[in-house]
């Protein structure tokens, strides 16, 4: 027979808090908002490569340099910007959060 689990206190004081169900929604939510906006950009860009070489392959100006090059740039770009947007919430709102929550269940 097994023993049955036992729980920490401070693990069950944290479960039992608030501001920790607040946490985890928002976290939650922000990050599939965030993962759904990055798959539409990466999967529509990898869709107009499938589905539409002429429209990615039109020169700019009298260069080389085809207009999938720009739009590739700018999902990168895009990648970097949203990870500094996610980075930046989780180290003020999601850290101040987590703060709170640690102290409650030190008490």
């Amino acid at each position: 027979m097994s023993d049955p689990v036992k729980v920490d206190p401070m693990v069950a004081k944290v479960e039992a808090n608030p501001k920790y169900h607040e946490l985890r929604r928002k976290r939650n939510g922000f990050g599939w908002s965030m993962t759904i906006l990055m798959m539409v950009v990466y999967y529509g860009y990898i869709a107009l490569i499938a589905f539409n070489k002429p429209f990615l392959a039109q020169p700019i100006g009298s260069g080389v340099t085809s207009l999938g090059i720009p739009i590739a740039i700018g999902v990168i770009i895009f990648t970097i910007v949203i990870t500094g947007i996610y980075v930046s919430r989780a180290n003020g709102e999601y850290d101040r959060l987590t703060a709170e929550i640690l102290k409650d269940a030190a008490k």
